[in-house]
């Protein structure tokens, strides 16, 4: 046995990772225990792909399979960052791994409804930007020698919806039609196409009024309703006190003044320095015992209820509702594991208020979350209270991001009945082929796969090949890749034509030359040229294999591509 390769992993990437291998031609060994690495030929492996969702086990394999054989590449998932920094540290051949930060951008960007997407290729930034066609056209007559990544059907379409990978410059697409295209910011901008600020420099801030405001207005909101009844009883006892005394008080008379302060220290029995009732008639002093009495029962009752609400907010602080009530224009996170965590991060981290529901309270990414400032909403956010304690009304976006595909779907069916239709809703499917079907029949337009999103980056670092970036066109998962051109390779010497018609390469970088970006379709590939592409992604990794020499990979090219 040699030349193969050996997974761990059961679950759904585990499982994709597996088929996509043996879709490929590869031979696949799969293992369950560093106890079976042996017996699966680790000796003689071409790669190993620890991609349980175990981190103890992928990390004791992978430090096993690397001991066993110094030269197999090791590509390891770990969602431990403690654990991932030091297993990355003189890994050697591979990669290692995680899921979250591979997947987190595509949600976000689908959070802030954002059609860019910003890929380093060779020192060059490339922006994949989206734009809406405004007549009946063809891609070359809108966007000239860019590159067009993708095409959404619009509504005048007669399948809207579709996505068409990689269309020829010549295809023609109708008013309403969205098509992401490929290039540098320059040339998006000669074309027409606003290119989007980064998201660090992006997000809201509130003003100081509009903070002092929701303050405010959530402290009123939080008071009882009996307190306003208390509170009217002890004004209108301060007010018939402070009229009496102003006409009924004798020797000396009274003031406005002297009769509200007299009326306000008799009410709080605070004492009688200056004014007395002992000179007074035997009625007025009969109202003075009534009046003490009757002030130090509604100052207790006022008191108890501005108690109360104080302990209760600080109580509601801690779970978060408190802290949500100011909150406008945030982004709502439903499900607070490591993938929920990095979305949460990456918000925050370009300026925008975050708000959290998550159903543990004893959840190990509590304190993460908190040094975020980010609040937390312990319920089930398939209920309504506890979407509208969030303040789905106000809120900007709602990713939805908890480890069960079922618990989001149904999330997202709650969302899609009580959220304002221009609040978009993001929903995390691990399946590719269950989130395109629940797509179309529930209409969730942002539907993202992480298993989609991941699988190319573990396949691509156990073939050797160069993984630049993955991202999304409507529920579609693209991929930029890089790939050097071995002599003998089936890359060698072929022309941009004969490539794939669903890849797109748009940038060679040739020894001793400057990077040549989009390349005709007459130009030719030459043994030592590093070839930058962009397609969907199986398409993708079966153009990248073919710049490999044969003895480069063990993995042979199947006569179609799944």
């Amino acid at each position: 046995m040699a030349r193969h390769i050996i997974v761990c992993g059961d679950d759904a990437l585990g499982v994709r990772i597996i088929e996509e291998f043996r879709t490929a031609g590869a031979h696949v060994v799969t293992v369950q225990s560093p106890a079976e690495l042996a017996a699966a030929g680790i000796a003689t492996a071409e790669a190993v792909v620890c991609a349980d969702d175990d981190d103890d086990l992928n990390l004791e394999i992978a430090l096993l399979a690397r001991q066993a054989n110094p030269g197999v590449r090791v590509v390891a998932r770990l969602a431990n960052s403690v654990l991932r920094a030091a297993m990355a540290q003189n890994n050697g051949p591979g990669a290692i791994l995680d899921v979250a930060d591979l997947a987190a951008p595509s949600v976000v960007e689908a959070c802030l409804n954002r059609t860019t997407h910003t890929i380093s290729v060779a020192g060059v930034d490339f922006i994949v930007s989206g734009a809406a066609a405004q007549q009946d056209s063809t891609l070359r007559a809108m966007f000239g020698d860019l590159a067009p990544v993708a095409v959404i059907h619009g509504e005048h379409s007669r399948t809207p919806g579709e996505v068409i990978a990689c269309p020829g410059r010549d295809h023609p697409v109708r008013a309403g039609d969205l098509t992401a295209v490929i290039g540098t910011a320059h040339e998006l901008r000669e074309q027409g196409i606003e290119v989007a600020r980064p998201l660090a420099s992006a997000g809201p801030v509130r003003s100081p009024v509009v903070r002092a405001v929701d303050t405010v207005n959530a402290f009123r909101e939080d008071l009882n309703p009996l307190f306003y009844r208390a509170l009217a009883a002890s004004l209108t006892l301060l007010i018939g006190a402070t009229v009496l005394l102003r006409f009924a008080y004798r020797h000396p008379g009274m003031s406005w003044i002297d009769a509200l302060y007299f009326s306000t220290e008799t009410i709080a029995t605070v004492g009688y320095g200056d004014f007395t009732f002992l000179d007074q008639p035997t009625w007025l002093r009969m109202f003075s015992i009534v009046l003490m009495f009757a002030g130090v029962t509604t100052t207790a009752i006022v008191v108890a209820f501005v108690a109360d609400v104080l302990l209760s907010r600080r109580l509601a602080s801690s779970s978060g509702r408190r802290r949500v009530r100011h909150l406008r224009n945030h982004i709502i996170v439903v499900g607070l594991g490591s993938f929920g965590i990095r979305v949460a991060t990456d918000l925050k981290a370009a300026g925008y208020d975050v708000a959290v529901i998550e159903r543990s309270d004893d959840n190990r990414y509590l304190e993460a979350v908190a040094e975020l400032g980010v609040p937390v909403i312990f319920g089930d956010a398939t209920l309504r209270q506890t979407l509208a304690a969030a303040r789905i009304d106000h809120a900007r976006a709602v990713a939805v991001l908890t480890q069960n595909d079922m618990v989001n779907v149904e999330t997202g069916i709650v969302l899609k009945e009580i959220s304002p239709p221009r609040v978009p809703i993001v929903l995390r499917i691990y399946d590719r082929t269950l989130g395109a079907a629940i797509g179309s029949r529930f209409g969730f337009e942002h539907v993202r796969s992480t298993v989609e999103l991941a699988t190319p980056w573990f396949i691509g670092a156990a073939l050797g090949l160069q993984v630049l970036g993955t991202f999304s066109v409507g529920q579609r998962s693209f991929m930029v890749g890089g790939v050097h051109v071995e002599p003998g390779s089936e890359l060698d010497g072929i022309r941009m034509q004969e490539l794939s018609t669903q890849t797109r390469v748009i940038a060679i970088e040739r020894p001793g030359s400057a990077l040549r970006l989009h390349p005709r379709r007459d130009t030719a590939l030459c043994a030592g040229d590093t070839a930058y592409l962009v397609g969907p992604y199986r398409e993708l990794l079966d153009t990248l294999r073919k710049g490999q020499g044969t003895q480069q990979s063990g993995v042979t090219t199947p006569a179609t591509t799944g």
